[in-house]
């Protein structure tokens, strides 16, 4: 029996690259696993391809929208009434930009900001309360990058949003195990 062998695992941006790799990477381990995409389509293909790999008996998709509370909570609902629980929240969805600072729009930085830092706060939030309701705990995981300490010569979003994911993920550490029961 592994560490997470039954536990209940959703994992944002889990329709390819790191994210599906986390994703088959939990299910052979025994996790159920809810994978959130951007766009049905997108969700459907990646639950196809691991159907052809035999990895569909523990899997559901989910493409909420993940700046939107209401959107996530109702997702979030739907893999609780699937699999019982929510053990795990992985944020791993996340755009990047490699604009110049000269040319960056306001729209363009605010998509960036909205999805790697708001969906981040958005989701945390959702799965915390399920988690503290559930009063066994959970952990989330937030993706980030070493441009959120570096920097990085183009795409000022990019780096500033993992910055910002990188002091919400030591918030949160500090702050939920106080609220276990």
């Amino acid at each position: 029996m592994g560490i997470v062998d039954g536990k209940v695992v959703v994992v944002t941006g889990g329709t390819r690259g790191i994210g599906y790799t986390i994703v088959e990477t939990f299910l052979k381990n025994g996790a159920k696993v809810a994978l959130a995409g951007s766009r049905q389509e997108t969700v459907d293909e990646a639950l196809a391809k691991l159907a052809k790999d035999g990895l569909a008996d523990n899997v559901m998709g989910i493409a909420p929208d993940l700046t939107d509370p209401d959107a996530v909570k109702a997702a979030f609902d739907q893999v609780v009434e699937r699999f019982g629980k929510l053990d795990v929240l992985c944020n791993n969805a996340g755009i990047s930009s490699r604009t110049s600072l000269v040319d960056y729009t306001l729209d363009e930085f605010e998509k960036v900001m909205a999805l790697n830092v708001t969906a981040v706060f958005v989701c945390s939030q959702a799965a915390a309360r399920i988690m503290i309701e559930q009063g066994e705990g959970g952990a989330i995981v937030n993706t980030s990058s070493m441009v959120g300490k570096y920097a990085q010569p183009s795409g000022c979003a990019y780096p500033t949003s993992k910055f910002a994911v990188n002091g919400l993920t030591l918030s949160l550490a500090r702050e939920l195990p106080w609220r276990r029961v």
